[in-house]
């Protein structure tokens, strides 16, 4: 029995649900349509940002419909993390995998088959075996739900081929709603999945790409692992973050400088021992470790909302990985920053990895996304409407929120610069590097570049009138724009491309883009990521304190993550609301009835510690 939906004298609605479980008092953006539709028995194709609530789009319908709803999840430690903050809510949910000892599994298996299971996450693998399917036939099913739906397109950024048979089960149970989720799905892959799920005859709900609470910015890389540590310099202290890299040696040595310096880090890639990851994950989710460095192997199974800020070291390879990977921080809704350093050595090493993989036309695929990378890097717009623009989404007016808001972009006339650093690449053969055709643009020779004859060339220190720093983002930008292109041996020669002839005869001009100063900016991203912000008195920042040390000890005892407790956001209401009894406590942001009888008194008890006395509080009735 649903004991929470079958309370008597209760009726179970969508917005009871959505508050007497989730502790939620409304629904936001599209969640109530699809709700709506998908209880109702309707398939749905729903594109919703991370942190928006995809989730409650089929939680909520699988505990308003009868029997079992199965869900498709493709890592083992994000489905274990879901069912263990759904239990904390009193709602029966359960995960089958190879995790599982045999005796559990049969367990799971005959709560499934008897309809005592609300929710049954599962990996695609373990779904379609023939064994499940058949079990399947016994259990009263109440939908289907896809999440991470874009592992489904072969040309996106984490495809996973078991996605492709996911189409068999609208085959074998046609009458079972479906519900495929995602958070980054371009209108080609929105279509692609359609097609590929069966889902054409679905309704399409699209709540846009936009994560406002995320502060995007971008510099120039020069000594990364110190542009890294002074960021984590500005930041309040004991913000939980990742820092991706592109190689697996890069982020052990880059966790162990930060360990070095005094922050608590680890490293994470696909090279280390499975149990490895498992536990720094774990680690991770319980706040027992701050920082993880890591590659893009990290991520898709972190169900962690309070993660205040993603830095990549490195570039991703597109900004669908950009947004995927950025999207990890802030889910909760509060500040967080996506911090990004690149240069021409990256583009270098991303060519080499598209050139390594892949048929033609996905090279041709691949290539076209990263120079959308690229311009995204150096653009002089909001940075959030050329993100935006890139999913097909219009965003009327600058964010306010990214670096190029925040510190407005000068530009100048690049035109005759960008001429003379395109000379020296054709005077040069086109084969040498940045470095080497800007010691040439300011007259810098050395023993090499006299014995090749190139310090007589005409373009030989035409550019003085430039220092090296600039030079450096005139060529960044230039390939940036398309107009150079990095060779694909990964020795970051550069050639010419695109509009580089019309540039040298003038028939094209250039705009570029002046890098700010390296020191500009680090107070927007101080206050962006400084969460508790609405918590403008000493006593109630000193309570939210006192309210997350008694978390962590709830949790720690508990054996759970502290964000299955409350999440910040709830820490921060109960700061500033002061709740004076259980009752008072149903009105605060995620606060649900288990929720409430379990762990209700032990934060009233804090708050009345911290107030000196009860009554000081407010009517106690």
């Amino acid at each position: 029995m649903r004991s929470l939906l079958d309370s008597p004298g209760r009726p179970a609605d969508p917005r009871s649900v959505l508050h007497d479980v989730f502790g939620f008092s409304a629904f936001r953006g599209q969640q109530e349509a699809i709700v709506t539709w998908v209880a109702g028995g309707g398939d749905a194709l729903v594109v919703m940002p991370t942190g928006s609530g995809k989730s409650l789009c089929y939680q909520i319908p699988a505990l308003l419909r009868a029997g079992t709803a199965i869900v498709v999840s493709p890592l083992i430690a994000l489905m274990e993390d879901q069912v263990t903050a759904l239990r904390q809510l009193g709602i029966r949910a359960a995960f089958l995998n190879s995790s599982l000892p045999p005796e559990d599994q049969s367990r799971v298996r005959r709560q499934g088959a008897a309809g005592e299971l609300d929710l049954l996450y599962m990996a695609p693998e373990r779904l379609l075996s023939d064994g499940c399917l058949a079990w399947l036939d016994q259990v009263p099913l109440a939908l289907f739900a896809i999440d991470e739906a874009h592992c489904v397109s072969q040309w996106g950024h984490d495809f996973r081929p078991e996605y492709l048979e996911l189409a068999v089960l609208h085959e074998r149970w046609p009458a079972v709603p479906r519900i495929a989720l995602t958070a980054t799905a371009d209108l080609p892959t929105r279509r692609e999945i359609a097609s590929r799920l069966g889902l054409d005859e679905a309704r399409m709900f699209f709540g846009g790409f936009d994560r406002p609470n995320i502060c995007y910015r971008v510099t120039p890389k020069s000594n990364a692992t110190a542009q890294l540590i002074r960021f984590l310099r500005t930041e309040p202290t004991g913000h939980a973050g990742i820092v991706y890299c592109l190689a697996r040696r890069r982020t052990e040595e880059t966790a162990q400088q930060l360990g070095r310096e005094g922050w608590s880090a680890l490293p994470y890639h696909a090279g280390l021992p499975a149990d490895l990851r498992r536990t720094t994950q774990r680690r991770f989710v319980n706040d027992d470790v701050r920082i993880i460095v890591a590659t893009v192997a990290f991520g898709m199974g972190i169900d962690k909302p309070d993660v205040r800020f993603v830095y990549h070291l490195d570039p991703p390879k597109s900004l669908e990985a950009y947004y995927q990977e950025t999207g990890r921080a802030g889910r909760d809704g509060l500040p967080a920053v996506a911090m990004m350093t690149w240069g021409l050595g990256d583009v270098a090493q991303l060519r080499q990895f598209i050139a390594s993989g892949g048929n033609g036309e996905r090279q041709r695929i691949e290539h076209h996304k990263l120079s959308a990378l690229l311009g995204f890097c150096e653009t002089t717009r909001c940075r959030r409407q050329v993100l935006l623009q890139y999913f097909g989404e219009t965003l009327a007016e600058p964010c306010g929120n990214c670096d190029s808001c925040l510190e407005p972009v000068a530009t100048w006339d690049g035109t005759i610069a960008g001429q003379k650093a395109l000379s020296a690449v054709r005077r040069t053969g086109e084969r040498f590097g940045q470095g080497y055709l800007i010691d040439l643009l300011l007259g810098h020779a050395d023993e090499r570049m006299a014995r090749l004859g190139h310090d007589r060339l005409p373009t030989f220190g035409v550019g003085s009138d430039l220092d090296r720093r600039t030079w450096q983002s005139v060529f960044r930008q230039l390939v940036a724009g398309g107009f150079l292109e990095v060779d694909l041996e990964g020795h970051g020669g550069l050639h010419l491309a695109g509009d580089a002839a019309k540039v040298l005869r003038g028939q094209r001009a250039l705009e570029l883009r002046h890098d700010p100063a390296a020191a500009r900016g680090r107070r927007a991203t101080k206050g962006a990521l400084n969460a508790p912000a609405t918590l403008e008195s000493a006593a109630d920042r000193d309570l939210f304190e006192a309210l997350r040390t008694r978390r962590r000890e709830l949790a720690k005892a508990n054996g759970l993550a502290p964000f299955m407790v409350f999440p910040d956001r709830t820490l921060i209401e109960l700061a500033l609301k002061k709740p004076a009894n259980l009752w008072a406590l149903g009105a605060i942001h995620g606060i649900g009835q288990a929720k409430r009888e379990r762990w209700g008194e032990e934060f009233l008890g804090v708050i009345r510690r911290f107030a000196g006395s009860a009554g000081t509080l407010g009517d106690q009735g």
